[in-house]
């Protein structure tokens, strides 16, 4: 059963996103799963996931073109050509 609130009528098609409650006891639970300690670590993780998905995205195609390894060269001599 879904309680229904004054101000917040749903609407076919309509996405509710959490109010100011509904982010306190997400965070608790957060909080509850990973610890204090953790939390800054995962964020700072998942910040530098953000920067280099960026950094990533600003290359041209060409630069990202000049940068891969060349082909490796045969230096074995063709079978037609051994005695």
């Amino acid at each position: 059963m879904l309680l229904e609130f004054p101000g917040k009528e749903r609407k076919a098609g309509y996405i509710m996103f959490p109010g100011g409650w509904e982010w306190m006891v997400i965070l608790a639970i957060v909080m509850v799963l990973f610890g204090a300690k953790r939390i800054p670590d995962l964020m700072r993780g998942f910040g530098e996931g953000i920067r280099n998905f960026k950094e990533g995205m600003r290359e041209s195609p060409s630069s990202a073109q000049s940068s891969a390894p060349a082909p490796p060269v045969n230096t074995a001599p063709p079978a037609s050509e051994k005695k």
